[in-house]
């Protein structure tokens, strides 16, 4: 059984309805196992002695329309070993659930408010998930993704894991059916800066082109390569074009 040692916060934007989670601990790769989401339907981080499939099986019940509080009811019902769980849910509407089971290891807890909930285990003390929270809901105005990794950085700041860092992750989907944002730090001995640091990368490479892609609304996409050339978003091809080829 894997124990994930870690600090998350689980979120939704109130202007434009993303969803996210980012999450660091203490032992490699906490993207494979910890956050799930799904556009429209919520956000879900799965944590302490992990059970990857609470994220997975509450997916499917926000899906059919349950509430966060009624989803984890019923996580809590379909795992024997929901003592040994800590989760933390945010709807699409925005309501928010966590639990921490008795079983956590360390200080334990976790702090839940509209279209937010942060949850962690094995941590320095309470500090960490109360910064979490005051960042999140003093970034208001900014994107979601940015106010999850500031969120993030507030709490290692403030302690974060008892154990140590290694890895980190960030998921935020908007409106598609593919994420968003999907960064992860799988080994790293500062894994929440480094996180950061590739957050920004993409916020100046990626995420520029990301409302050309073919969407929901625009199937086909909405490119216009002359559009993008003058901002910079593609380079003008340098290439003599092709000759024909001779089919006689």
């Amino acid at each position: 059984m894997i124990k994930l040692n870690t600090f998350s916060i689980t979120a939704r934007c109130e202007h434009t309805g993303q969803l996210g989670v980012a999450v660091s601990t203490a032992i490699p790769c906490v993207g494979m196992l910890c956050p799930f989401v799904q556009s429209g339907v919520g956000a879900i981080a799965t944590q302490s002695f992990v059970n990857p499939y609470l994220g997975i099986w509450g997916l499917e019940n926000l899906a059919q329309g349950h509430s966060a509080e009624a989803t984890l009811k019923k996580l809590s019902d379909r795992d024997d070993g929901f003592d040994l769980r800590q989760i933390a849910i945010v709807d699409a509407n925005g309501e928010s659930a966590a639990f921490s089971g008795n079983q956590c290891d360390g200080w334990y807890g976790h702090l839940t408010g509209r279209n937010y909930a942060v949850a962690g285990n094995m941590l320095t003390g309470p500090e960490t998930l109360e910064a979490m929270q005051a960042s999140f809901c003093q970034d208001m105005a900014l994107p979601l993704a940015e106010r999850l990794v500031h969120a993030l950085a507030a709490g290692q700041r403030a302690g974060g894991d008892k154990r140590g860092k290694q890895s980190a992750a960030l998921r935020v989907f908007s409106t598609e059916q593919y994420p968003l944002v999907d960064l992860r730090v799988d080994d790293h001995p500062d894994p929440v800066s480094e996180l950061d640091r590739i957050y920004r990368v993409v916020e100046r490479q990626l995420l520029p082109l990301m409302d050309l892609l073919p969407s929901r609304a625009y199937p086909a996409g909405r490119l216009d390569l002359d559009e993008a050339r003058r901002r910079n978003l593609v380079q003008a091809s340098t290439a003599p074009p092709l000759s024909p080829t001779n089919t006689t």
